[in-house]
């Protein structure tokens, strides 16, 4: 890839990881701003109902954005192939979903169901599969082009600790005093954190090449 069409994948990296480190700022200032929300016990969407909702929401379109950009960035980094369109298409589903999230807030634990809490935990679990099999997939297309390097190693460990997240907040989450806040935050660290690479690496050191 010349340096001139390296440029846009490189702002679209700078844009998506910026993105994702507010991101993470804002989650911080929400649990200090919310201390009568244990993060072991409560989900990070327990955040867009009442006090300070609105930054809640405002993380949830942001989370589309930078998701989106990051979608962009892929683009042009990757080879074509069928797997590349699925996974971008996967991963564009999970940011649209994410923004749908900030219109619908959550209910919380043992209150009585709602129509906008049903169709955030709709959305919510679309968004959170739809991610979990885009990098999975992405991850086997960036491992074999940044093979031997630290990172595709590193990218595979991260994708596993997102997955196992996953799996513990739909087997052991969703029941009273469960951990789900904790099993959420496992799965949606580490998917960010799997973003924030991909984004660096991209922005450090442009596109992916073939190795032989």
């Amino acid at each position: 890839m010349s340096r001139d069409a390296q440029t846009p994948m490189r702002r679209l990296a700078a844009l998506s990881l910026g993105g994702v480190i507010i991101y993470v700022i804002l989650d911080i200032l929400l649990f200090y701003l919310r201390p009568d929300l244990p993060i072991l016990r409560h989900a990070e969407s327990d955040y867009g109902n009442g006090p300070w909702a609105w930054i809640m929401d405002l993380n949830f379109l942001l989370r589309c954005a930078f998701s989106l950009t990051a979608v962009a960035a892929l683009v042009s980094a990757l080879p074509r192939s069928g797997a590349r369109w699925v996974a971008l298409a996967l991963l564009s589903v999970w940011a649209v979903a994410s923004g749908v999230l900030a219109f619908f807030p959550d209910d919380y634990e043992g209150a009585p169901a709602t129509t906008h809490g049903r169709i955030h935990l709709a959305a919510a679990g679309i968004a959170f599969l739809c991610c979990l099999v885009a990098t999975l997939l992405l991850t086997g297309l960036l491992a074999r082009l940044w093979r031997p390097q630290p990172i595709a190693f590193a990218l595979i460990v991260v994708w596993v600790v997102a997955a196992l997240g996953f799996v513990l907040l739909f087997l052991l989450g969703f029941k009273h005093g469960g951990l789900d806040g904790l099993y959420e935050r496992i799965f949606l660290g580490f998917e960010l954190l799997w973003i924030a690479l991909v984004m660096w690496r991209l922005l450090g050191v442009g596109a992916p090449r073939e190795t032989t």
